[in-house]
């Protein structure tokens, strides 16, 4: 598949087959997003690869959770339309960590240390493209706390999840989004 296509093309899934996911087919994927770029070549990453029942339930539960929070905190009444059932339906989720230790010189900075957040962002970029091309479906799934999701994931401390990855043969065709073209979106200087 040719990289500009892939880019175009790839869409987020949140209705997947129940057609399991092969180790093969895996393995490229968590590959592709190791070749992501890190500040200082650092790859402050950690993948987990979650395939259990009871943990995509727990997974689910914080989904709904923080749904239920963010009407009550933003009065969106139209977030209680919103459905995270893809969470157990899809064959495998990949939790993607990054570790603020692993930033570069930017945790030395005002701001503290994001860049091991961009970079776990292209690793995460890298998986969906390479899960894309691999002719599976996927989604990059953030609406979670980051302190719940820290202990369903027996994740320390000092790391931070960032994204669920949630990968799958896709059940339907996903139809195409619109995106703003050029003129809208880029300025010059």
């Amino acid at each position: 598949m040719e990289l500009f296509d892939a880019m175009r093309e790839r869409r987020s899934c949140r209705n997947f087959s129940d057609q399991p996911i092969e180790k093969e087919l895996l393995d490229q994927i968590l590959q592709a997003g190791l070749w992501a770029p890190s500040p200082l070549n650092a790859q402050p990453w950690e993948f987990i690869v979650i395939t259990a029942a009871e943990m995509k339930a727990r997974l689910l539960a914080e989904a709904n959770r923080c749904r239920d929070w963010a009407i009550d905190t933003s009065g969106w009444k139209w977030l209680a339309s919103y459905n995270a059932d893809f969470l157990e339906q899809a064959p495998v989720i990949v939790a993607v960590v990054g570790d603020p230790k692993k930033s570069g010189v930017d945790m030395f900075q005002e701001d503290g240390p994001v860049g091991y957040q961009h970079a776990c962002a292209a690793a995460t970029q890298n998986m969906l493209l390479a899960a894309h091309a691999l002719d599976l479906g996927s989604v990059w799934f953030t609406f979670f706390d980051k302190a719940e999701m820290r202990k369903i994931l027996d994740v320390p401390e000092e790391k931070v999840p960032l994204a669920l990855i949630c990968l799958g043969k896709p059940a339907e065709e996903i139809k195409p989004v619109p995106r703003k073209g050029l003129e809208k979106m880029v300025r010059y200087l």
